[in-house]
């Protein structure tokens, strides 16, 4: 009986060399040699492809060491590697008996592999799912094998090397400005901006307190912040699509101001009377989105999302990277499992052909618009447009061209470390539609079961705001949140000029801190020289004017009431607690001693009912916040 020691040389022992052979291997060398010396296309830099780590380290080795001893030991390490990194579940052990070789594969192809795998791309004739088996189809047994003992690795030239160029580590832009000044009443009266019901800000927010970071200022958005969360509003009488609603109160971080609230609570039609829905899901599935919080979690809140649809709804699926194409023609939204299935097909590849997947998006969602349906693109990515139209100025002037279509553009933001908010900004505010960031699963049932009709179906198109405050009763006063959506005071009555629109259900909220005439708390001196206020009364704090068009109509209609120094409405201190909350994540310039303790003790006196539990997250959130700022 043989040692077995004996018998694992003599199976690693090289065989005799065979002229023949030799000479097939070297011209094999030569041509994948000079075939090397070409540039291939650019790898796009992404984050799943490190500058150092094992795997880098070994492909470094193998295009270094050229001597046959080298090339000897490097197998051996790389084997080393193989068994020790290889799942369980996904190795493929080793027939007992002779090694099978496989028969010969045709040169080109097995050339052609090699080369695809060094440089992160697929084979040609090879898709993106075909690409992760090529290891383990090269480790099985193939028809025609014949029995034979091990031999020596066959070596290929040493790939050129390649310098790719990471993104830098959160790479993000977040469209933000810096925040509102305090305003003389007797010098700049009036205050215009467009209303906002997006909640992107808020969840960003959340998603860095979680992961132990205080969030940049950049990344707050108060008025997103405070809209975030459902308010108890009145509901709008008869026809009307929304109802305002006013209020006066003492502000909690400053004994000598006061918080004017506008609330508008948007009407909900009855379910059973919403048209048909034609939705095109335009899906980023660059590298970028190859991460757990992007495309795996996308797919599931489009899921979610599903079962929100009758049957008469419409679905179809494109995609973008590198090129655009669509996955899932339109398809009854009944067909349940062929368009999960299309979902679940989707992987991550390439780079980010925004414009084209844009432009394909808008063309699919046209040819299944019917007279009475409501068409809608839902564009969810994390931003990276690197490909086409990357500027947020361009983009912005593309989708303004395609609103008027009929068709709005709603954002789904996904994942980290790239976010390009700026962009998504550009794109919601311009396609007439909403931005969300989507980073847990809870998130997506916020969004797109809970608030989904809002999303998606609007009821008050370029909505703007205008309040004149009365210089004879309020000295001075300060828009909080709402600096990206400021407008110029002409802008109100212009209805070329595009602002926010207001969804089914939604509830928008404004907070102004205001300055009473005679306050210890006035930050300006009072002018020898004022004019003295034209019409009103010494009860009147300011006067409120509205403008919206209804959806697909041109001319605006005009809303206007008074302000009143009334009482507090019941939602006023909770909404007032998120307001101080994002200063205070911004500096808390105007908030004097006024903390995270008091932020939190008042959140929690007027928490209310909380069905959802939105609230209590915002108080924990709070608590971290506080924490976080204590180290």
């Amino acid at each position: 009986m043989s040692d077995d020691l004996d018998d694992l040389k003599a199976a690693m022992r090289a065989p005799a060399p065979d002229a023949e052979t030799r000479a097939t291997h070297l011209a094999l060398a030569q041509k994948n040699f000079d075939r090397l010396q070409e540039s291939g296309a650019q790898v796009r830099p992404s984050s799943n492809r490190p500058r150092s780590g094992l795997w880098t380290g070994v492909r470094q080795m193998l295009t270094t060491l050229t001597s046959r001893g080298g090339l000897t030991a490097t197998t051996a390490i790389v084997a080393v590697a193989l068994v020790t990194l290889t799942p369980i579940r996904d190795m493929v052990l080793p027939p007992v008996g002779p090694v099978l070789t496989p028969a010969p594969a045709p040169v080109e192809d097995l050339a052609e592999a090699e080369m695809a795998v060094q440089q992160d791309r697929p084979a040609q004739g090879m898709d993106n799912m075909a690409r992760p088996q090529l290891a383990k189809r090269a480790a099985q047994p193939m028809s025609g094998a014949v029995a034979t003992p091990m031999a020596a690795p066959t070596i290929t030239p040493p790939m050129p090397r390649r310098d790719i160029t990471l993104p830098e580590a959160d790479s993000e832009r977040f469209a933000n400005a810096p925040g509102n000044p305090v305003h003389i009443t007797a010098e700049t009266p009036v205050s215009t901006f467009s209303i906002d019901v997006d909640t992107a800000s808020y969840a960003v927010v959340r998603n860095a307190l979680l992961n132990g970071a205080l969030p940049e200022p950049d990344m707050v958005r108060i008025e997103e912040m405070v809209n975030y969360f459902p308010y108890d509003y009145a509901a709008p009488d008869g026809d009307a699509p929304f109802r305002p609603t006013v209020s006066v109160s003492p502000t909690p971080w400053n004994a000598g101001t006061q918080l004017v609230q506008i609330g508008i609570q948007g009407a909900l039609p009855a379910v059973a009377d919403r048209p048909p829905l034609n939705l095109v899901f335009l899906i980023d599935t660059s590298g970028s989105m190859d991460q757990p919080g992007k495309l795996p979690l996308l797919k599931q809140s489009f899921a979610l999302m599903l079962g929100q649809l009758r049957d008469r709804d419409q679905v179809a699926i494109v995609t973008y990277a590198g090129s655009a194409g669509q996955v899932l023609e339109p398809t009854p939204a009944s067909e349940r499992a062929t368009i999960l299935a299309a979902l679940n097909r989707l992987d991550a590849g390439g780079s980010t052909a925004g414009q084209a997947g844009l432009q394909q998006a808008y063309a699919t969602a046209a040819a299944m618009a019917e007279e009475g349906e409501v068409s809608r693109v839902i564009l969810a990515t994390d931003g990276d447009f690197n490909v086409g139209l990357s500027d947020p100025a361009a983009l912005k002037a593309f989708i303004a061209e395609q609103r008027d279509s009929g068709t709005y553009l709603s954002v789904l933001g996904f994942g980290r470390g790239n976010l390009d908010d700026a962009a998504m900004q550009a794109l919601a505010q311009n396609g007439n539609g909403q931005a969300a960031y989507i980073d847990t699963l809870a998130e997506a049932q916020k969004v797109l079961v809970d608030q989904l009709t809002g999303a998606l179906f609007a009821i008050a198109d370029d909505v703007k705001i205008q309040v004149e405050f009365n210089p004879a009763v309020i000295a001075e006063y300060r828009l909080i949140g709402y600096e990206t959506r400021a407008l110029r005071r002409e802008d109100f009555n212009n209805d070329a000029v595009d602002a926010g629109e207001i969804g089914a259900g939604h509830a928008v909220t404004a907070l102004y801190e205001v300055t009473p005439v005679g306050s210890a708390a006035q930050l300006s001196d009072s002018l020898r020289y004022g004019a003295a206020p034209v019409g009103g009364t010494a009860d009147e704090l300011g006067f409120l004017r509205l403008r919206y068009k209804v959806p697909g109509g041109d001319k605006s209609v005009l809303i206007e009431q008074a302000i009143p120094a009334g009482a507090a409405q019941s939602e006023a201190g909770f909404a007032a607690a998120i307001a101080g909350f994002g200063q205070l994540l911004r500096g808390g310039t105007y908030l004097g001693d006024w903390g995270y303790g008091d932020a939190i003790a008042l959140a929690n006196a007027h928490k209310g009912a909380d069905a959802y539990g939105y609230r209590g997250e915002a108080v924990q959130l709070m608590r971290l916040a506080q924490s976080l700022a204590a180290r």
